[in-house]
C-alpha cells in the first residue's frame, strides 16, 4: 500500500471568522490529502455547524479533524458522535464549553453580537481584535497584528454571522460528553490566550481519554495565522507518532 493510500485526509475547520485555511497556512502540510472548509453563515448552534462538517466528510475512508478555536468546538461536537472514519482530533485554542467566565464580558459579548453597520465595523471588531491579540503576534513566521485580525473579520464575517456565532459559543457545552471521544486527541495551546484562558484546555485534557497537550511557546490565540509553520509542525509530529497516520514524505514543516 502506498503512503498516500494510508494517509487520512486532514479536514480543517476554521475559527470564529469562518475563513478557510489559506494556501500559506496549508503549505507546510506538503501534499497531504486535505479539505479546508468555510463556515456556513448565520448559524447559531454548534451542533448545526457539526452537521455541516459531517456532510463534508461523508465518503472519506479516514480523516483527521483539525479545528481552530470556534472550529475546535465544532470538531469536538462532531467527535462526540463517533463518526465512522475519524482517526484523530486536533483542537487548537479551543474549548468544550462557553469559555467566557466573566459576567461583564459575557454581557458585553452579547451586546457586541447585536451590533450592525458602523458599530460592528468600528467598535465590535476593534474590541474583538484586541481580545485576540498577544505580545508574540509580531514575531511569527507571518507577523500578525490587531489590524490584521480586524481585516480578517471585515473580509469574511458578516455582522449577522458574528452575532450568531456569539450565541453558539455562549451556549456550547460538551463537557459532560468528552468521554465519548474515542480517538487520539492533540490539544494545541498557545502560550498566551486572553480570549479562551487556561482552564479550557485543562477541562478538555481531563475529560478526553486519549488526549495530550502541546503548548507552543511565544504564540497567541491567532497562531494559526501568525505561526503557520510551527502550528503545522506540531500537528505533523502528533500524527507521525500515531500508527497508520504517518505524514507523507516531504510534508513536514
Amino acid at each position: 500500500m502506498s503512503t498516500s493510500a494510508k494517509s487520512p485526509t486532514l479536514v480543517f475547520i476554521p475559527c470564529f471568522s469562518g475563513a478557510p485555511w489559506s494556501a500559506e497556512q496549508l503549505a507546510p502540510y506538503g501534499d497531504a490529502p486535505r479539505r479546508t472548509l468555510r463556515l456556513p453563515e448565520g448559524v447559531d448552534d454548534i451542533d448545526r455547524y457539526a452537521d455541516h462538517v459531517e456532510t463534508a466528510v461523508a465518503g472519506l475512508d479516514e480523516f483527521v479533524l483539525v479545528g481552530d478555536s470556534f472550529g475546535a468546538n465544532i470538531a469536538l461536537a462532531l467527535a462526540t458522535r463517533r463518526p465512522q472514519g475519524l482517526r484523530a482530533l486536533v483542537l487548537s485554542g479551543g474549548f468544550a464549553a462557553d469559555p467566557v467566565d466573566s459576567k461583564p464580558w459575557r454581557a458585553l459579548a452579547q451586546v457586541m453580537g447585536k451590533a450592525r453597520g458602523p458599530l460592528y465595523r468600528q467598535l465590535t471588531l476593534r474590541a474583538h481584535a484586541h481580545r485576540l491579540a498577544s505580545p508574540f503576534d509580531g514575531e511569527g513566521q507571518v507577523p500578525w497584528s490587531e489590524a490584521r485580525s480586524r481585516d480578517l473579520f471585515l473580509a469574511n464575517t458578516p455582522a449577522a454571522s458574528f452575532g450568531a456565532r456569539v450565541r453558539a459559543a455562549l451556549t456550547a457545552d460538551y463537557v459532560a460528553v468528552l468521554g465519548r471521544v474515542q480517538v487520539p486527541t492533540l490539544i494545541l495551546t498557545p502560550a498566551h490566550d486572553v480570549l479562551i484562558g487556561e482552564e479550557a484546555s485543562r477541562v478538555m485534557l481531563a475529560g478526553i481519554p486519549d488526549s495530550r497537550e502541546v503548548v507552543l511557546p511565544r504564540t497567541g490565540h491567532m497562531f494559526r495565522f501568525s505561526h503557520p509553520v510551527s502550528y503545522a509542525a506540531a500537528v505533523q509530529d502528533f500524527l507521525g507518532a500515531l500508527p497508520d497516520t504517518q505524514p507523507r514524505a516531504g510534508a513536514g514543516a
